[in-house]
């Protein structure tokens, strides 16, 4: 796949670009060719939009897999992949009408991967809240919700200061993918997962378009970033992780 069509560069000097629907190992090849082209200077920050074919993925977080419930006669059965990976965090589901960004950018001025966490869901939570949504943080899980209902799930990488990997909010997938895992190993009693489309249709409101939703967080990430790399007071910092 290619990785090289840009829909825009934001006046942050942000790139961003649409690679429609991909498989997802394919869409992680690639992002770790971003990433090296951006540890080389090649490119600049660039935010990554994607729609992936249906998939549980399964992140670094210790007992991750146990959190898989469906089998593979009935994984096979309704066509969703599973992937090791290496991202933070526990197994998450990706599938049509769910946006993934993945970010490739440089943390160098802003060696803080949980400030970096924060960011992304402040501007997750901004995004939605231009639908008329309110979400919110809750302490100590990382993503944002709707009351007790998840809408959008975060986990990254960091390679020498340089992130990749990102977030999945829910615009319109098929929520029933959801009940083949325990999302982010969040169980039951603690919450449940929700999507935008979800959300508004309890409100008589329409879904929103998957268009429509990347063009406010395209433009969130944006107006924000600049604030985000500003430079800090320098405080003695470990070497940076693999992964985190």
């Amino acid at each position: 796949m290619t990785t090289s069509a840009t829909l825009s560069q934001s006046s942050a000097g942000l790139a961003v670009t649409d690679w429609g629907r991909t498989r997802y190992e394919p869409a992680w090849r690639a992002q770790e060719e971003l990433v090296a082209r951006r540890l080389a200077g090649e490119i600049p920050d660039t935010l990554v939009f994607t729609e992936h074919e249906p998939v549980y993925t399964v992140g670094l977080r210790s007992g991750a897999e146990k959190h898989l419930v469906w089998d593979a006669p009935r994984l096979a059965r309704a066509g969703i992949e599973v992937v090791k990976t290496n991202r933070g965090g526990d197994i998450t589901y990706h599938g049509p009408g769910q946006i993934v960004g993945y970010p490739i950018v440089s943390l160098d001025t802003h060696r803080d991967l949980h400030a970096y966490l924060r960011f992304l869901e402040e501007v997750l939570i901004a995004a939605v809240a231009c639908l008329g949504l309110s979400a919110d943080r809750r302490e100590g899980l990382t993503g944002i919700w709707i009351g007790e209902r998840k809408v959008a799930a975060i986990g990254v990488s960091v390679r020498r200061w340089v992130a990749y990997h990102g977030f999945a909010l829910n615009v319109s997938p098929d929520l029933a993918h959801f009940t083949g895992i325990i999302p982010c190993g969040i169980a039951a009693t603690d919450g449940t997962v929700t999507s935008l489309a979800a959300e508004l249709a309890a409100r008589n409101l329409p879904a929103p378009s998957l268009d429509g939703v990347r063009s406010l967080l395209a433009a969130e990430f944006s107006a924000r970033w600049p604030a985000f790399l500003a430079p800090r007071k320098q405080t003695p910092t470990s070497p940076a992780p693999e992964t985190k």
